[in-house]
């Protein structure tokens, strides 16, 4: 399986109808508080629109939903996966991206037969407060080199800048939240985020 270069994050429908035109291809709806009846619409309605744009929808946590919907991605942290039924995401042939910050996280992922694992932070991160320190650059190439051609999505600080260095150090994907919903000017980042991930394409 190959991942898009470009991972955009998002928390909400209105992120996706503002850059989902820019161009992003891979889109994790992240949303953390709301009730079951909502998230259900707003997961319907994201999957509608990425299918819309030829983008893939990774969804963040909410499993079930997930394959109530008929999604084709589920990210779980590592507190979710534990409590999470994998045999029933797998069943309904939902890939599965999780989480890792160190090496026994990463043993653990590796044991679930994940479709992709995430390493972060890379860099120092704004997002949430971190237990683990930047994991940096080296980290990335230490990483691909024991999970081989399972796609690496790194996360956690990401620039344009950054997002080449990672890419280069051996990501298959570069994870991105603040860096475009913070910006003053979202679309035209996401699109810069476009435009330096496609020769990693």
């Amino acid at each position: 399986m190959k991942l898009d270069p470009f991972y955009l994050i998002v928390d909400s429908l209105d992120w996706l109808t503002r850059l989902l035109p820019q161009g992003a291809r891979l889109v994790q709806l992240r949303i953390k508080e709301m009730d079951e009846a909502e998230l259900r619409a707003q997961i319907a309605a994201a999957k509608t629109l990425c299918a819309a744009a030829g983008a893939q929808l990774v969804v963040n946590d909410y499993w079930r939903l997930a394959i109530d919907l008929g999604c084709d991605f589920v990210h779980l942290g590592q507190q979710d996966f534990l409590a999470a039924d994998l045999p029933a995401i797998r069943r309904a042939g939902i890939k599965l991206g999780l989480s890792t910050h160190d090496e026994a996280e990463l043993e653990t992922a590796l044991a679930q037969k994940p479709d992709y694992v995430a390493l972060g932070p890379i860099f120092p991160t704004i997002l949430k407060k971190m237990p683990w320190a930047p994991q940096g650059l080296e980290r990335i190439g230490e990483w691909k080199r024991k999970i081989g051609d399972l796609p690496l999505v790194a996360i956690g600080g990401l620039t344009p800048e950054r997002g080449i260095e990672v890419l280069r150090a051996g990501a298959d994907s570069a994870a991105v939240v603040t860096d475009i919903t913070l910006n003053a000017d979202p679309e035209g980042r996401a699109r810069q985020w476009v435009a330096i991930s496609r020769p990693f394409v």
